[in-house]
């Protein structure tokens, strides 16, 4: 399975870039075998839910919601941005998760969209 974070939803590249692009290549993920693809931020499940539906996502992307940020501080991958307003938020990444295993783990320098797109992905695993 493919699992990326983002700071938030609603934000202005998660929605113009990060979400769309796992959308938009979830079918050529699928034929790499990635069973599924995991949206995780650190919102509620109810603004996940409409973010989701807002991004055409069901039945490509899951929208995961870490409302605590209690998946995000497990794995070390949490920022605070209380100084924009936002509070505790998970850093930009993207990993390859076999039976448990993390095989890849790509984590974005701060402000930067590079390696956890969809695109790094699938070069990951082509």
């Amino acid at each position: 399975m493919v699992i990326f974070g983002l700071p938030g939803a609603f934000t202005p590249t998660c929605s113009a870039k990060h979400v769309p692009g796992y959308v938009e290549h979830a079918e050529q993920l699928r034929a790499l075998g990635i069973d599924e693809i995991w949206c995780v931020s650190v919102n509620d499940a109810f603004v996940m839910g409409a973010w989701g539906r807002d991004q055409h996502a069901s039945g490509k992307v899951r929208m995961m919601a870490d409302g605590s940020a209690a998946f995000t501080r497990a794995l070390g991958l949490e920022q605070d941005l209380s100084a924009r307003g936002m509070g505790i938020r998970s850093q930009r990444y993207a990993m390859v998760v076999d039976d448990g295993v993390v095989k890849t783990l790509n984590v974005e320098a701060a402000g930067k969209f590079e390696v956890s797109d969809a695109g790094s992905i699938l070069a990951t695993l082509s």
